[in-house]
């Protein structure tokens, strides 16, 4: 067997490391993780550390491994920092990707890039993959431009917009789901905003959408997103219900007191059409999600 040799950019974080458990189950793959941190997180898998906004790096990593498939999961996404730490957000987040397309054309890997929503100014939600982008933050100008470059190099690419993500990750700060359980579970008080409409993620199913845009070899801008459009109070209170929790103890509040440095886009979202149509992408509801982390919850 010929097997596909996949280089995950990123494998340390939360969406990282759920790709590295859905690919390492898959006797068709060969893989190469790399993240920033010294160490990985996984054992016995291939790991190299990676800067990817150093040039040199990414060109001895890419040239050693030789990849068919690249996944840069790998961002700078505080979305407030990226306002004052705008030097950082665009190596990474923009040179960064640059490199890893530069660097792809030898092999003529399969460059995925995840993205986000926040490339649109959030007036107007849900969007489709035509709509115009519009970023309000320099997080999103700065995801803007990574996607924009990429199509300076003469490889197949598939850029996937997402929003909201949350799932079971093993390692790390919790997700906002996790979050909320522990917070109501300890009966703590949660200011939880009423004007950010989205339709959160499931990490599995976003790694589901990821590996078939791999398999079918599938180039363009798809989005890959949940199946539920909500803002995050109602968001919060399906948690709170599912996991019988109080929620009198959230607070609803408008983004606007939180005084933020960076601007939300307030009514947004993504729609799915496409990649349900092309990539028979098919994401949980939220109560099934819920279920699915809990499960996960018990046994680790």
């Amino acid at each position: 067997m010929i097997k596909k040799r996949i280089m995950i950019v990123g494998s340390n974080g939360m969406l990282g490391q759920r790709l590295v458990k859905h690919f390492s189950g898959r006797a068709d793959t060969e893989l190469l993780l790399t993240s920033a941190e010294t160490e990985s997180y996984f054992e016995n898998i291939d790991y190299k550390q990676i800067d990817i906004s150093d040039k040199k790096n990414v060109k001895k990593i890419i040239n050693n491994f030789y990849p068919d498939i690249i996944i840069n999961v790998a961002a700078y996404t505080n979305v407030d920092k990226c306002e004052t730490e705008k030097e950082l957000a665009w190596k990474i987040n923009v040179k960064g990707v640059e490199y890893l397309a530069k660097y792809s054309v030898g092999s003529h890997a399969h460059l995925i890039q995840i993205s986000t929503d926040y490339v649109f100014d959030g007036n107007d939600g849900p969007y489709n993959e035509k709509d115009l982008p519009n970023p309000i933050s320099y997080y999103g100008r700065s995801k803007l431009a990574g996607e924009n470059v990429i199509r300076r190099f003469d490889i197949p690419f598939t850029i996937i917009r997402t929003n909201v993500l949350f799932g079971p990750a093993k390692f790390g700060r919790p997700d906002f789901v996790k979050w909320v359980v522990q917070s109501l579970t300890n009966k703590q008080k949660i200011k939880i905003v009423t004007d950010q409409i989205n339709n959160p993620t499931y990490l599995d199913d976003l790694v589901l959408g990821i590996s078939k845009a791999c398999d079918l070899k599938k180039t363009g801008i798809y989005n890959i997103a949940g199946a539920e459009l909500l803002n995050r109070f109602e968001f919060t209170k399906k948690i709170a219900k599912f996991f019988n929790l109080d929620f009198s103890l959230v607070q609803p509040i408008e983004t606007k007191e939180l005084n933020q440095p960076a601007q939300r886009p307030l009514k947004s979202g993504l729609i799915n059409l496409k990649a349900e149509t092309e990539l028979n992408y098919k994401p949980h509801s939220l109560d099934e999600c819920f279920s699915l982390m809990q499960k996960e919850w018990e046994t680790n």
